[in-house]
């Protein structure tokens, strides 16, 4: 079975930890210093939030999957869509080992596809030595946009209004 996954990167990781705690009524499955992660079941995600020099916001989309199997299965899917998928095999990314595929889709958003082999102590990105410019393990080809006016985002301190929104 497939889990979506999300990662975003914020500025303030204590302020984020409690906010989406709150929000899925659940602590972080783990939590370091640089970054926590929930997986949950309801709704069946893999939600990310990291502070490792990123610009906040989206950071990448993702499907992971339980088995190399599905790994292949989603690996043909995405060659069907964009061909020259980028295969990382065996990689470190955040704290866990894996092997994953990437793509971007039609607006520039980096999507990772990935099957985790294990837990690793160290921050994946710790191995190139500069563990606090690091961004998570998005190759440098995938490049995540920003919405600078979103119509289903109220402005800070805006009165909600109603809208035909999302």
């Amino acid at each position: 079975m497939k889990r979506l996954h999300l990662h975003v990167s914020v500025d303030d990781l204590a302020a984020s930890i409690r906010f989406y705690s709150g929000m899925f009524a659940a602590a972080p499955t783990v939590q370091k210093t640089d970054y926590a992660k929930w997986m949950l079941d309801d709704p069946r995600v893999n939600f990310a939030i990291s502070r490792r020099g990123a610009d906040v916001g989206l950071n990448h989309l993702g499907i992971q999957v339980e088995s190399e199997t599905e790994l292949k299965q989603m690996q043909s899917r995405l060659e069907s869509l964009q061909p020259g998928v980028e295969k990382e095999a065996d990689v470190a990314c955040c704290y866990a080992r894996s092997d994953k595929y990437w793509v971007t889709d039609p607006s520039g958003i980096a999507w990772e596809t990935f099957h985790t082999l294990a837990d690793i102590p160290v921050f994946g990105a710790a191995d190139s030595g500069d563990t606090e410019k690091a961004a998570c393990c998005m190759p440098s080809a995938a490049t995540a946009i920003k919405a600078e006016n979103s119509c289903c985002t109220p402005s800070a301190g805006a009165n909600p209004k109603p809208s035909s929104c999302c």
